[in-house]
């Protein structure tokens, strides 16, 4: 019998691919149920024979509503981090509906090494989440996410555009991994028929420092491209001055500090467990969107 799978916040980048690949993947449409705050955003899966609900993180009623007769649940992240400590509360709403509403085995997306001692300020939500669902006595995988390489956006075109890559990750490593893959590994984490805990870590194939992405972007794109470290202040303050609210500016940051202090630097062969392909180089990540910088 094929067990009903269900995606949290299905219309955002992430969980609208983990249904596709459901779809692709030969799963029926009628046994994949998407959940989104507002259904409106998932008419094309609607039309497609996905089962749509509303779901709201806030609300455990409409939770509890909206997992029924799940089998197997995929937990996206929220990305509530105005408020500290809201989005463990509505990971933790979550769960605890999940598990009343019979729901046997739950895949959550996390971030790796979110143990206390990481710098990333919302490494905590993770880590607290992690816990709330290994107690909860339902079959679990954790998928801990590295960083996307689609992230350097956030930072590179403005970096091109001034020739100079700010930064205070020192000679700090990380293994940037594509959107794509990690919605890939969800969709696999989710659709398989096994109810082995796991916990998880998904990378890119290779570890490499600010300095070295700088210049592989830099060989790639075309356009030259130097890398300063400053002191975690002197970035905050950059970016504040910049417009950045100054939060903002600090959770930034702390990917620095983390990255400096290690909390990055790992590389697995989880991705390939799961899907049975090998991740996607940062350098063909560059090769592809090059014309963008």
């Amino acid at each position: 019998m094929t067990e009903t799978l269900l995606v949290t916040g299905a219309s955002g980048k992430l969980g609208r691919a983990v249904v596709h690949h459901l779809l692709d993947a030969g799963h029926p449409a009628g046994t994949i149920i998407a959940t989104t705050r507002d259904v409106t955003k998932l008419s094309d899966l609607a039309d497609k024979g996905v089962v749509v609900r509303p779901a709201t993180f806030d609300d455990p009623q409409s939770l509890l509503t909206a997992f029924a007769g799940a089998d197997r649940l995929l937990l996206i992240s929220t990305d509530e981090l105005s408020t500290p400590g809201k989005r463990l509360v509505q990971h933790t709403n979550a769960v605890e509906s999940a598990a009343k509403a019979g729901v046997k085995h739950i895949v959550y997306t996390s971030m790796p090494k979110p143990e206390p001692g990481n710098a990333v300020l919302f490494a905590p939500d993770h880590y607290g989440t992690e816990q709330a669902i290994i107690a909860s006595g339902m079959g679990y995988t954790i998928l801990r996410n590295t960083w996307y390489q689609e992230n350097l956006f956030l930072v590179l075109p403005d970096a091109f555009k001034s020739g100079t890559l700010y930064t205070s990750a020192g000679d700090g490593r990380i293994s940037h991994i594509a959107h794509a893959d990690c919605a890939k590994a969800a969709a696999a984490a989710l659709a398989s028929t096994s109810n082995e805990n796991h916990i998880l870590t998904l990378t890119g194939p290779e570890l490499f420092t600010t300095a070295e992405i700088a210049a592989l972007a830099s060989s790639i794109v075309g356009k030259p491209l130097s890398v300063v470290n400053l002191t975690d202040e002197q970035l905050i303050g950059g970016m504040v001055a910049h417009g950045l609210p100054e939060p903002v500016a600090k959770v930034f940051t702390s990917f620095d500090i983390n990255t400096r202090q290690g909390g990055f630097d790992i590389v697995t062969g989880d991705f390939e467990m799961l899907t049975g392909e090998k991740p996607r180089p940062l350098k063909a990540f560059f090769e592809q969107v090059k014309s963008q910088f």
